[in-house]
């Protein structure tokens, strides 16, 4: 290896540091050059360089989540009341739960963003006490973080040297390394809300339009049915995609969103009919 610190003689940068420490730096671990930036002056050539990581927004998740299990449960539940036999009660069963889970499902999303955001207030201010009063319990902390990658502690040195100086980014570096704790976005809480709300009504309408349009419950059933594992499998294969996964993994996904929405439904069914036989004689309790 040049003392000019080139690495592998390939890498286009420079570690820093003086010159007369370039054959050294050569044989040091990264992390160990100097603590004053912790950086390595390295310009690879990106031009070509994608990484392929998922970059699903909180939005899609909220909507992905709402949908799936908008076209499960309010599916499972109408073809449940469809072996009763009443167009009628399929109707006002299926807009009752539509509603009902329409708002369970926002509300819970909005609760459950806030109670993870009190945690993190409740953890920061824990984190910045104990960085202002044990500092040094702290920084053995750090190193114990690194002991997982198995970094030796003289290359860690530096890294905690420069934390050090930002008392701040102290904190933030132990609420995520640490604590493994998740910034909460506390501004697209409510927007979340109504995303995962409204997309699980959408979700729940799917399988009910027939019964609005069609006078034979049967009928209407069957095409509820159809139209319902047409929508389970492209939603399968959509949210799969959206991941970023390979096709055979898409296809998976629709097979078993296909087979959790047929097992409810077909459960559902089974159980209403039953029951409904044996408390009325066979006659139905409608």
């Amino acid at each position: 290896m040049s003392s000019n610190g080139h690495l592998n003689g390939r890498t286009n940068g420079a570690v820093h540091g003086t010159s007369t420490q370039a054959d050294s730096d050569a044989r040091t671990p990264l992390l160990s050059h100097s603590s004053r930036d912790l950086v390595l002056d390295v310009a690879p050539d990106r031009t070509h360089h994608h990484e392929g990581h998922s970059t699903m927004s909180e939005y899609v998740e909220s909507a992905v989540l709402g949908m799936a299990d908008g076209l499960t449960v309010p599916f499972a539940l109408t073809a449940g009341l469809s072996s009763v036999g009443s167009s009628r009660l399929v109707i006002i069963g299926g807009l009752a739960e539509l509603f009902a889970g329409m708002i369970s499902m926002g509300l819970g999303e909005w609760l459950s963003t806030n109670t993870k955001a009190k945690q993190w207030d409740v953890e920061i201010e824990r984190e910045r006490r104990e960085v202002r009063e044990c500092p040094k319990a702290e920084e053995e902390e750090i190193y114990e973080i690194f002991d997982e990658y198995a970094i030796p502690r003289e290359d860690v040195q530096p890294i905690v040297e420069h934390l050090k100086r930002d008392p701040e980014k102290w904190v933030d570096f132990m609420m995520a390394f640490e604590l493994k704790l998740e910034k909460p976005k506390r501004r697209t809480a409510v927007i979340c809300a109504i995303v995962m709300g409204v997309s699980y009504f959408i979700g729940g309408a799917i399988p009910m339009i027939p019964y609005f349009v069609m006078n034979d419950i049967n009928d209407a059933l069957l095409t509820s049915c159809v139209i319902t594992v047409i929508v389970l499998i492209i939603f399968g294969y959509a949210k799969s995609a959206i991941a970023g996964t390979a096709q055979a993994e898409r296809v998976w996904s629709a097979v078993q969103t296909l087979c959790v929405g047929v097992l409810a439904a077909g459960t559902s069914y089974g159980i209403v009919y039953g029951i409904n036989q044996k408390l009325s004689g066979g006659d139905g309790f409608l």
